[in-house]
Parts: structure tokens; sequence; C-alpha cells
């Protein structure tokens, strides 16, 4: 062919440097549709080019991991041969330009990497990030995405269990939609997406092929602009109700030695998952495009290749066993076609009308990429936002204002018109629903649970990308902390924008080097994530955006404690550090302006301290609720442990504010390692002992009761107007009209 121009690069994510390189590397100018498949798995999407060296970073060893990055999910040891298997996943530019079928999908594709291991998939979380309700067109994205996941994960039967979602200008072109799934699967019955044993068949299995999806992979590594509208095409459509039949047919199979090796045919479709399971077994895949079942006449093998239809596996099984697989799939009325065979040659061929259209050697395809290393820089204007007041001391609110504010706001407030969208119950094992700090899925036959939560840092990681990425484990895991948890293993999804602007190969550098630095602290080994980068529109970025899900077990998933207080005359104590700064809070971004001054501090000696002791407390049921403080800080989490609790507080704290701060710092400020926590009257002695035993700071500050939620000294509010402000926050803004 002749050499590709500009444009047609671009449209392939690739460059002039890199098609110079494939064509060094093959020795020959490759074909159209050898060229699409480069482009396709030498994507950011697909390549990592940008991040591998980073995520080196990342430590996946630990006692517990069976799995950790490279297969589809990662994987841990629950004890008594249970598996615990989960990811997260970004689909953020589909949902940007078509956000039900965007995130519908990107639901459907994390159910696949899961079920792909034979795990069955137990519960789903998603992490959302939007622009202002108060406009219409975010209102309306905002709505849609929702319905989305809803309608996928409600279909298929797997509940949606807990989640987080975060509003901010920032968002407002580009709005970030990550979800992750967990699974179940015994120690016999795990699989891996691998090809092996010359001779043996290659399936393709579930949906037709259309041409939806085409260039996704490559759609998902450039940035959004103002022609996004023309990607609608890229975007995959989804059946939940085939994938629920393709997850059945699947998970009867896992376990059975007739199968070799299991694939979603995910971003780039045939291409990646073939090319992938070949090289990971070191051999090759032949592949006859006739006999791949299409849903549109007049397909290419440039299509058929590249396609991304939803709902298609790619098995390897071994030989003489076709029929035995393929009458599973009959019994659930799905296709399974044999569209080719494994070879002892390391490369990927592709035949169609009896002849060659493409041949590719695995090295160059899967790992030939040039690795990019772009420029990186510190901006000067984080130095100097670093150094500015967080706050003005012209806030034009009283306290008592500024608080109801902070509980209306979309981010403190209750989340429930989006959870009672989601099927949260179905299976019947949910044992801690939405709305928590963290969910608990039954492990059923045992006393144990499955704690799992995913988590984000906000505005501080524009700040310090670093320390940002440190607050959202740290968030993480105080959140399991709450339930009595013990956190296991974490997944992360980084979203980022463009990384060839120096200001973002910086907060990418940093954010990665941050959760390297955290989850080595916490003991937290990083077993599977995605990394999403050019999360931008027409040349603008959103902030460093690092999502991490974490998983882990309670002991007994009977009397797990809620956030909210129990009885009057409980004792409330206030367990860890100090909180009192304001920079990158929720306060400030109420506001308005930018995001100024340092971000909250951060010891993550002490979050572990904090955390074993608030756990050993929930444990031994002498905390009878547990609630960290995060967002809008102490006086937001204690509000919502009155509204949970239907019970008033009074709190006295130590060393009254002085002018120009006026106690805004002392009661919104959001420092890390907080915990609310109530206790029985004769119950403070132990929780004293716990926390003094761990070095812990550790203060009584108040009782449960009355019908006021009151910080003596400096604000008090009724307890019936926190619950009213609380219920304004999302639910408010959602009735407003919606396009």
């Amino acid at each position: 062919m002749a050499t590709p121009s500009p444009a047609q690069l671009r449209e392939l994510a690739l460059t002039e440097e890199e098609y110079q390189h494939a064509v060094r590397q093959l020795g020959r100018v490759p074909n159209q549709l050898e060229l699409g498949m480069l482009g396709a798995l030498w994507s950011e999407h697909c390549s990592y080019k940008t991040s591998r060296r980073l995520l080196s970073q990342l430590s996946s060893k630990g006692p517990q991991v069976v799995v950790g990055p490279g297969e589809n999910a990662g994987v841990v040891d629950l004890g008594d041969g249970l598996l615990c298997c989960f990811k997260i996943e970004s689909h953020n530019h589909p949902s940007a330009i078509e956000p039900v079928q965007g995130a519908a999908t990107g639901v459907g594709g994390i159910l696949r990497d899961v079920f792909a291991m034979g795990a069955r998939p137990v519960a789903l979380l998603d992490a959302l990030r939007f622009g202002d309700l108060t406009d219409a067109a975010q209102r309306h994205r905002f709505a849609k995405v929702v319905e989305g996941v809803g309608h996928y994960g409600n279909c298929i039967g797997v509940p949606t269990v807990g989640g987080e979602t975060y509003f901010d200008p920032a968002y407002q072109g580009n709005c970030l939609v990550n979800a992750m799934c967990v699974g179940l699967v015994t120690a016999p019955r795990l699989l891996h997406a691998v090809a092996r044993g010359v001779g043996n068949p290659v399936l393709l299995v579930g949906a037709d092929t259309g041409r939806d999806g085409i260039h996704g992979a490559t759609f998902a590594s450039v940035q959004l602009d103002e022609g996004a509208e023309e990607r609608r095409p890229a975007v995959q459509v989804g059946n939940p109700f085939l994938e629920k039949c393709l997850m059945e047919a699947c998970l009867e199979l896992a376990g059975s030695s007739a199968l070799v090796g299991l694939q979603d045919c995910g971003a780039a479709g045939l291409t990646s998952s073939c090319a992938e399971m070949a090289r990971r077994g070191g051999v090759g895949i032949r592949l006859d495009l006739d006999q791949v079942a299409r849903r549109e006449l007049g397909m290419t093998p440039y299509e058929v290749m590249l396609s991304e239809s939803q709902e298609r596996m790619v098995l390897v099984v071994e030989r003489g066993r076709v029929e035995e697989v393929r009458a599973v799939f009959d019994r659930w009325e799905l296709r399974s076609d044999v569209v080719g065979e494994v070879i002892a040659a390391e490369e990927l061929q592709i035949s169609s009308s009896g002849e060659m259209v493409a041949r590719l050697p695995l090295p160059v395809l899967v790992d030939g990429f040039l690795p990019r290393h772009p420029a990186s820089s510190r901006p000067a204007d984080v130095v100097r936002d670093l150094s500015a007041p967080p706050v003005t001391a012209g806030v034009p609110w009283t306290l008592e204002e500024a608080w109801l504010r902070l509980l209306a706001s979309p981010n403190c407030a209750d989340a429930s018109w989006i959870y009672r969208q989601y099927d949260h119950q179905v299976g019947d094992d949910t044992v801690v629903l939405p709305g928590r700090d963290a969910a608990v899925v039954r492990l059923r036959g045992r006393r144990d649970g499955l704690a799992i939560t995913v988590d984000g840092a906000h505005r501080s990681s524009l700040l310090d990308p670093r320390r940002g990425a440190q607050l959202a484990v740290a968030e993480a895991v105080r959140n399991l902390t709450c339930l009595g948890a013990r956190p296991l293993a974490l997944t992360n999804c980084l979203n980022f924008g463009d990384p060839d602007r120096e200001e973002v190969m910086w907060q990418l550098e940093e954010a990665v080097a941050g959760l390297a630095e955290a989850c080595r602290q916490l003991a937290l080994p990083v077993v599977s994530g995605n990394v999403s980068l050019y999360n931008d529109l027409s040349g603008a970025s959103i902030p460093p955006t690092p999502v991490v899900g974490v998983v882990g077990v309670v002991d007994d998933v009977h009397g797990i404690p809620g956030p909210g207080f129990v009885a009057a005359g409980d004792l409330i104590y206030l367990v860890g550090g100090e909180g009192a700064g304001l920079g990158g809070s929720e306060l400030q971004r109420l506001l308005g302006g930018r995001v100024l001054g340092p971000p909250p501090e951060l010891d993550l000696e002490l979050e572990g301290r904090a955390s074993e002791a608030v756990r050993q407390l929930v444990t031994e049921r002498v905390a009878r609720s547990a609630h960290d403080c995060s967002l809008g800080g102490l006086a937001v989490a204690l509000a919502e442990c009155c509204v949970e609790g239907s019970l008033g507080a009074v709190v006295r704290l130590a060393d009254p504010p002085t002018p120009p701060d006026r106690g805004l710092g002392l009661l919104f400020g959001e420092g890390s390692g907080r915990y609310l926590l109530s206790v029985e009257p004769g119950s403070g002695g132990r929780m004293e002992e716990v926390c003094s035993a761990g070095q812990v700071p550790c203060f009584r500050v108040g009782e449960v009761g009355g019908e006021l939620v009151e910080i003596v000294g400096l604000a008090q509010i009724p307890l019936a107007a926190a619950a009213e402000a609380r219920l304004k926050g999302i639910a408010g803004a959602m009735e407003g009209p919606v396009l």
C-alpha cells in the first residue's frame, strides 16, 4: 500500500515515527489491515506505551495474591479454596458522546473481564465524574449514564452495591465513567487468557460481529474535540440479556479440561484477544475470517478484525473436544464457531476468501510499540497556588449557612437518587447496602464477608497529584475500616489528560509514585488496573483523577456497625489526626474560583495505626457506630451520623478558633485520617485503651441526643434541617428539566 497520510495515521492513533518503526521491524510495508491491527494494539489504550514504565513501581506482591496485573483481572485468596477476582476499567470517551450505551458497555466489558477468569460476578461498583448539575446538558449526561449502568447491571442480574460520584466544573467537557466488578471462583475453576497446544481449535462465541466499535481502542487514545459526535459509530452497543447467557455458558465450562484458555473479545476485538492469548502462550494463531458470523453484509476483513461488537468471547479448546464445548453454548442458544487454530509460529495469520490477508509477528504486534517518554514539568502556578490562602476571610455565609450548603452539595448529599435505580440486592447476598462507607457481600456458607469500596481524590489532586493519589488510597482503607474489614488488595483506574502536555505528564508521574508509596505503607498489593489518558476536550484536560477500588474481608457479617448514631447518651469520640486544612476542600469548591492552598495533610503511618485501632474497636463491638471524616470535614461527618441515626448530638472542641478563620478550618477542613465513633457510656475506657496502645490520638468530644446538631461555641443546626439539606443535593438538582 502507499505510504499513509498524516490524517490516516492520526485516525489509527499512530505517528509517522511509529509507522516507520513498524516498517523496520517487519522489513516491509504493512497492508491496510495490518496497519489497522498495529494501530489498535499500539494504541495507548492497549499498549500502555506511556504509563507502563511508571506502573512498574506498583507492587503486586503479597501472601494473598494469586494473579497480579497482566491478566483480565487480579485475583486474591480468601481462604479455604475461595478466590476473589476484581478489576476497575474506564469507559470515558464512549460515555461522553453516547452516555447510555457508553456506560452500559463499560459495565458489560468489566463483567466479561471477571467471568473470563472463571469467576461469577457478585458485585458492581461505579465511580463517576461530571460537571455542574445546574447545567441541563450535564444533568442529561449524568441521568443517561446512570440509566446505562443500571440497565446493564439490572438486566444481567449482578447487584450494583456501591460507588462514588463527584461533580465539578472541571469535568464539564469530559465526564469520567469507571466501572468495577468483583467475582468469586474456587481455585480449581480459575481460568487464564492463554493459547496453548499447536492444532487446538480457536472458537468465537456469543454475538455475531458487526461494525459497531471499530477503532474503539484508538478512539480511547485520542483527545475529544468539537467533532466528537462523529465518533459515535466507535461506541459499542450492548445486549445484557445475551451477555447473561454468555456468562452462564462460560461459567459452566470453567474447570473443564476441554477449555485451555478464555479471553474477552473487548478493545481491538479479535485482534487483541487472539494476539494477546497467543503471546502469553508463546504460540501463534491462524484465523479464517470466512468462519466469523456477521450481522451486517459486506464487512471487510479490516472491519471484522477491528470490530468491538459486544458480548463475544474467544476460546482455545482441546483438540477433539469441540463438540463437547459447543454443546454448552447450544444449550444457552448461543452461536459458537471454530474460526481458527493454534500454530507453532508466533504470528497472527489472517485469511479471507482463501487468501492470506495479514501476517504479523506477535513480538511486533503485541510488544513492538515504541515506549513513550513525554517531557514533564511541574507547572509554576501550582507552586503559587500552594502558598495562596485556601479560603479568604470574606466568606459570604455564617457557619450555619456554610454547613447547610455543604450538606446540600451533590458531593456530600444523599446519593439514593442514583442507587435506587440500581438493583443492589439481586442474588440476596448484599449485606451492607449502598449509602454506607463501603459495601459488604455475603460469602455463602461462611461467617465472613467481602467488603468493597471505590474511592478517589478530588480537587486536592490538582494541587499535589502525589498526595491526591495517597489520599484516595487512605480514604478507601478508612471506608473498609469503618465496617471492621481488613483490606486485602487494590485495583486502580488512573484518569488523566493528554500526556503530551508537560504538566499532565508530571501529574501522572507524581500520582503513580504516590499510589506506590501509599500501597507499600498500607501493605496493599496492586493486582489489576487501568490507565485512561487523553481525557481532554479541545485541549482542556481534566484534573488528575486517580480512582482506586479495594476489597477486604470482614470477619463476621452479623452486627456490622453503620455510620448512624444508635442511642441517646452514647459518647462520641474523634479518632485520628487533625484536619484544619481547607486547600482543595468542598467548601472552597462552593465558593468558586481557583483551587488554592496546600492539600490536606496526610500521615500514612498514622493512617495505618488508626485503621488497626478502629478495626479492633469495631470487631470487638465496642464501637456502636463508625464513620470517617472526608468531604466537608468534621461538621459534615457529624451531621451525617446524626441524620443516619435520627438523633442529634452535642460536640465540644478544644482550642476555639480566632479570626479570620472563624472556625471554617476546624469545621470544614478535610484533613486525613479521622474517624467519628460512638460508644456506650461504659465503653469509653476501652476506646481510650485501644487507641492509646496503638499510639492513635483519641478525644471524647460529645454525646448523642437532642434535636440539634451542635458544635458548641461555633454553630448549631436543627437535625430536621440537616436531613432536608442532604436530600436536596442530587435529587433536587435532577428534578430540574433534563434534555
